[in-house]
């Protein structure tokens, strides 16, 4: 009786929850969030391991519409074909919380009559690139108007095969003991490659039937998921043709070759090797035509520069490849005589030198072509520097093709080794970006993204998308910095709010890691990493196993000094006010514990035993070091060798110490990293000084943004880059003209530098007033033309 009165007042219960349930329908449609599109894949892949898939769906048309409207995404990665015709390629890279997909206009590839939907689908498995998630490897595509919606996924219709051509092969001959995070290379036997897949004509009677395995589902999807759609939201890559002509040095060949030509013939039973020189880096695609030569080999290894020999990262000028050796990322390309075969690799490559090592058999190889389609995000250089100084045009130029390049669907710290947005090279992409092409978009997704990758414990991740996780606290502090960055430039205040929570954690993070006695006492654990000096451990500064470092404890003032201005601005004053609180406690600590009288510098820890640049840059920063004591502490910082140096990452805030100290005009003389590099032959700027693992990090195109807030002088003066501050410092420049693009136009500076002032005009959109300082003097600014004319000469 017990038993059944229960099981009565159970089912009375979930007659309720039903009931209820039931009810919150009518508001709230459980499937409002769940698309009608399914993922599909291979019938016999378990999709998480390495595989290459095609997908097709032919159908007929009567008339072609105007426009159609789809939405398609991959896993990992898709390239999508109408008719033959590339069309797009992603997903955008995210993570399964914010799964991307694109949103295409197909109407101008298709024709009346007989059309085919084509799609490439790989997933490297374990050997994916380390910013590639993957929940299971497939296919979704929906359509907007639901006349042609019979053509999405999981429809009756669509067709796949597995390419068994493909294998991985993996990075062989890359320099001992250098830290790779791009994935595995391609190796493909031509004799199994369906080539002319994407192709209306092609036969595809033995294709399966693609497998449905789930739907669709947007964020807010009430019964949950493992993977959550949303629409992309930066444009897609730019793609444009260069060649690869250049050739440096042959063997096995007959005929001496200087530039590559094509038909290129290779005789029969050849062994030859062909070293090729873009003359720049670059990043893309790079595509490979051939026919005849069956059973030949075409390896083509791809790197950034030639090394010195087998065991160090020893370089030399980029330019030389006299008694150089070239390694790196291989792929192996197996043909089996086809004409007119096209040879890809699935994921970009990017590279200066690219070697072809070619092997035929019975038959002659006949090469028809050879290129890269250059793959960058579309980041258009709407900003101008000029000057009599042809050394700094080269930096510009050098620092803005460096910038480019570790663009793509994120930011990138390089583009051959890593290809993971780290937030401490991001911090100054973003500044370059909005300096010089105006475009937020990647900012906003990279704080976006940033802000996603944290951890239960406040923490960001270092580096993401990636799911091969990394913390560096030190990197959660200047993410603070990169909000307060975007806040300054940009008004978008509904954006930069959410974000709040987050600073809030980071804050709480390293308060957590504080000592009760002793503020400076802060051990955040992890990777610590601040800068690649030579004296530090991985480019961890002394007294951070003790919890002694006065760089880790002015960092963190940094960034709650920047956190104070936020919360301010957006009313949240008592948490702003805790905030400047704890930084002037911290800098106190740090000032009476580090700082040495007989040095007048800042230690970098309170035995007062090592020196740095770094510590004493923060502590003019933050104003740890009085005011009336900066400019002599940074004229000793940049005199005194004996100090730990900053490298060219650290240097970006060497910078903002300089002017801070108002020695600003000294910046063009600390240029000299940059000048190195280009006599070195590199194209791109370096993530270290010599011998450097990477020829292009995105940290070291700080010049141009420099040059345009630092020598022009131009910059935010209130949030949102309501007002404008022009502040130059010429240094050993006559005149320069400087112009960048703000959301209200373009400011515009052209200043000559008289004995006691300078002369020229600054120009202003409709709606921006600010001023120009010298010397603690100000000149009003309003918009339209303003002439400048100080020391009244």
């Amino acid at each position: 009786m017990v038993r059944n009165s229960t099981l009565i007042i159970f089912s009375l219960v979930l007659t309720g929850f039903w009931t209820q349930l039931q009810g919150q329908q009518s508001v709230f449609n459980m499937r409002e969030r769940l698309w009608d599109a399914s993922w599909i894949g291979h019938p016999a892949s378990n999709g998480h391991t390495y595989e290459v898939v095609h997908f097709r769906r032919p159908f007929e048309l009567n008339s072609v519409p105007d426009k159609l409207l789809l939405d398609i995404s991959g896993d990992s990665r898709y390239r999508f074909l109408v008719n033959g015709i590339p069309v797009c390629f992603g997903p955008a890279g995210s993570d399964p919380m914010h799964w991307n997909y694109e949103t295409v206009d197909i109407a101008p590839y298709l024709k009346k009559g007989r059309n085919v939907l084509a799609v490439l689908v790989w997933n490297y498995g374990k050997f994916r690139p380390f910013s590639h998630f993957s929940t299971q490897t497939g296919l979704i595509v929906r359509f907007a108007d639901q006349e042609y919606n019979y053509l999405r996924t999981g429809a009756p219709g669509w067709l796949v095969m597995q390419n068994r051509a493909y294998s991985p092969n993996n990075p062989t001959g890359v320099p001992h003991g250098i830290y790779g995070a791009i994935g595995t290379s391609d190796r493909i036997n031509g004799a199994l490659y369906p080539f002319g897949w994407e192709k209306v004509s092609h036969d595809d009677s033995q294709w399966l039937p693609a497998m449905a395995f789930d739907q669709g589902r947007d964020p807010g999807f009430i019964y949950g998921g493992n993977r959550f759609m949303v629409q992309r939201d930066i444009p897609f890559l730019e793609e444009k043709r260069e060649n690869i002509s250049v050739v440096r040095r042959t063997s096995g060949l007959q005929q001496e070759l200087t530039t590559l030509e094509f038909p290129l013939e290779i005789p029969a039973n050849t062994s030859a090797s062909i070293l090729l020189d873009v003359e720049h880096l670059t990043v893309g695609y790079p595509e490979l035509w051939l026919s005849k030569g069956k059973d030949a080999v075409v390896s083509i290894t791809y790197n950034e520069s030639l090394y010195l020999d087998h065991k160090s990262n020893m370089k030399g000028n980029r330019d030389s490849i006299r008694d150089k050796y070239l390694y790196g990322y291989t792929d192996v390309f197996e043909h089996q005589g086809m004409d007119s075969a096209l040879y890809r690799p699935l994921w970009n490559r990017t590279f200066r030198y690219a070697r072809l090592d070619i092997e035929t058999s019975r038959e002659p190889l006949v090469i028809n072509g050879y290129y890269n389609i250059f793959t960058a995000y579309p980041l258009k250089e709407k900003a101008v520097f000029e000057s009599a100084d042809p050394e700094l045009k080269a930096i510009w130029q050098t620092g803005w093709h460096t910038a480019r390049l570790c663009a793509m669907e994120s930011y990138m710290d390089c583009p051959y080794w890593e290809q993971l947005q780290y937030i401490g090279d991001t911090r100054i992409q973003a500044l370059v970006s909005m300096y010089v092409s105006g475009d937020d978009r990647l900012v906003r997704r990279a704080l976006e993204q940033f802000n996603n990758s944290r951890r239960s414990d406040g923490l960001t991740l270092s580096r993401y998308p990636s799911y091969h996780a990394q913390v560096i606290p030190t990197f959660s502090l200047i993410w603070v910095a990169m909000i307060h960055d975007y806040f300054m430039l940009r008004k978008d205040d509904a954006f930069i709010q959410q974000f709040l929570p987050g600073i809030r954690d980071v804050l709480s993070y390293f308060e957590s890691k504080q000592s009760a006695e002793n503020p400076l006492r802060i051990n955040p654990g992890w990777w610590c990493f601040v800068d690649w000096a030579a004296e530090y451990t991985n480019g961890v500064p002394h007294g951070i196993s003790n919890g002694t470092s006065s760089i880790i404890a002015l960092q963190y003032v940094d960034a709650l000094q920047k956190a104070a201005e936020l919360f301010a601005y957006f009313g949240k004053t008592e948490e702003a006010e805790r905030y400047l609180q704890s930084a002037t406690q911290l800098k106190k600590a740090v000032f009476s514990q580090c700082f040495d009288k007989s040095t007048a510098l800042l230690a970098q820890t309170p035995a007062k035993q090592v020196f740095s640049q770094h510590a004493n840059i923060l502590g003019v920063m933050t104003n740890t070091i009085p005011e009336q004591k900066q400019e002599e502490v940074m004229l000793h910082v940049l005199s005194d060798t004996s100090l730990v140096q900053a490298t060219i990452y650290f240097r970006f805030y060497l910078f903002r110490a300089l002017k801070k100290a108002g020695l600003g005009d000294l910046y063009l003389e600390q240029l000299n990293p940059w000048h190195e590099a280009i006599d070195n032959g590199l194209t791109t700027f370096p993530e270290s000084p010599e011998p450097s693992r990477s020829d292009c990090h995105a940290w070291s195109a700080s010049p141009n943004y420099d040059l345009l807030a630092t020598v022009c002088g131009i910059e935010p003066a209130a949030p949102g880059f309501a007002s404008v501050s022009v502040e130059p410092h010429l240094g050993y420049l006559k005149s320069v003209t400087g112009k960048m693009p703000h959301p209200s136009g373009e400011i515009r500076v052209e200043l000559e530098q008289k004995r006691k002032g300078f002369r020229g005009t600054v120009t202003l959109p409709a709606g921006l007033a600010g001023k120009f300082r010298w010397k603690g003097s100000t000149i009003p600014l309003t918009p339209g033309v303003n002439k400048i004319n100080t020391g009244n000469e």
